[in-house]
């Protein structure tokens, strides 16, 4: 791997696994060869970027969007015949720009994913997904602003393959948790309720939100339908709800108005989720719910939260469109806090903190380079045993 010119442009090459546009009917770049281990070339980086080389990446859900085209095609949003997808890294500096200041070879932190912010600093597109040219981390090199390099806390005792972890799923749960509880603040004031409940259902982004609401005081409680994974919630002091308990929970519009059997399927599932959840709250049910999953269990999210209660959501990770009934919703005075992973000047605090408190993510499922496919695979498949899927790229 290095550089070559062309046109007078210095081009960067390396290894990446890349994304092809759709090449026939099948959507899934899984279920074709548009998605393949190869060389890939990139124009090296300006005066204020960064060529990095990245160390372990975590697979998001975002990537598993990107191989499924769903609920968008990103090679034709970005109007791109290959891309290189991966925002969730551990990186070291290889070169800095010319302009860079404070940024060194050697150095190892995290990439800040957000590629367009707002004016406030909030995320609208994102490097390795929606943005167009970036490169992802599912290269051996890739380029990164060097606004967007957050170098690790000089205190951390935590191993590579967490950072990687954290840098995606606890940045998310930690602007969307305290989003909510300040929602929730500002209609229940903590000496009404010192404890408030909070539930949540998803994947690794749950679990971090959720485990800042343990440390602050809240009685938490997530659903899984993984006996692993409700082993792991009890050890973290997180009470398991069985989702085999209810398993027609899923929501479909369409079909619970025109197949009965389904509808009747889904109102037992719906009662006996709503049953153990007040069982849980005491009848209060929940003072905030954090749903990362989507339209599936909207539905069954809303009725489950209090009044005053707050939904939570970040991210679309199935279905995008829900339908509310505005006249409950006013009622019970409902809050719907939507947002996209974290606010560029709010990451430092998040990784003091987790420095400080120990809010890490446990990592204990490491894909080699070679083994991405499969790890696309699993994800897919949803065969992943941990919420903290890490693969590693280059060596330490």
């Amino acid at each position: 791997m290095g550089a070559v010119e062309d046109g007078g442009v210095r081009m960067i090459d390396t290894e990446a696994w890349v994304l092809y546009e759709r090449s026939g009917p099948i959507q899934s770049a899984l279920d074709s060869d548009d998605f393949r281990l190869e060389k890939f070339s990139f124009p090296g980086p300006e005066s204020d970027e960064l060529l990095v080389e990245p160390l372990f990446g975590s697979w998001e859900g975002n990537m598993t969007h990107s191989l499924q085209r769903r609920p968008i095609d990103i090679c034709s949003q970005r109007r791109e015949r290959r891309v290189v997808i991966g925002n969730g890294s551990v990186l070291r500096v290889l070169r800095a720009g010319s302009d860079v200041r404070g940024i060194h070879e050697g150095d190892v932190g995290i990439l800040y994913g957000g590629h367009v912010q707002d004016e406030f600093g909030y995320t609208v597109l994102v490097q390795g997904y929606d943005a167009p040219g970036t490169v992802g981390v599912l290269a051996k090199r890739t380029k990164v602003p060097a606004r967007n390099f957050l170098p690790l806390p000089l205190a951390s005792n935590y191993r590579l393959e967490q950072w990687a972890a954290f840098s995606v799923r606890y940045l998310t749960a930690w602007s969307n948790y305290r989003v909510a509880i300040g929602a929730y603040r500002l209609q229940v004031d903590a000496h009404e309720d010192p404890a408030p409940y909070v539930l949540g259902w998803g994947g690794g982004s749950t679990l971090a939100a959720l485990d800042l609401a343990r440390r602050a005081g809240c009685r938490t409680a997530m659903v899984s339908g993984s006996s692993e994974r409700l082993a792991e919630l009890a050890g973290l002091g997180i009470v398991g709800i069985d989702r085999k308990s209810f398993s027609d929970i899923e929501y479909d519009e369409a079909r619970y108005q025109r197949d009965p059997e389904y509808r009747a399927a889904y109102r037992r599932s719906e009662r006996v989720f709503l049953d153990t959840v007040r069982d849980w709250t005491h009848g209060r049910n929940a003072a905030i719910v954090f749903d990362y999953i989507g339209a599936p269990v909207f539905r069954a999210s809303v009725k489950a939260l209090a009044r005053q209660g707050v939904l939570a959501t970040a991210g679309w990770l199935l279905g995008m469109q829900m339908t509310v009934n505005r006249a409950i919703e006013c009622i019970g005075r409902h809050v719907h806090v939507h947002s996209h992973y974290i606010r560029h000047g709010d990451s430092p605090a998040a990784m003091d903190y987790a420095v400080r408190e120990g809010w890490m993510p446990q990592v204990s499922e490491i894909y080699s380079w070679e083994e991405i496919g499969r790890l696309a695979r699993d994800a897919t498949a949803g065969r992943l045993r941990s919420y903290f899927p890490v693969y590693g790229v280059n060596p330490i």
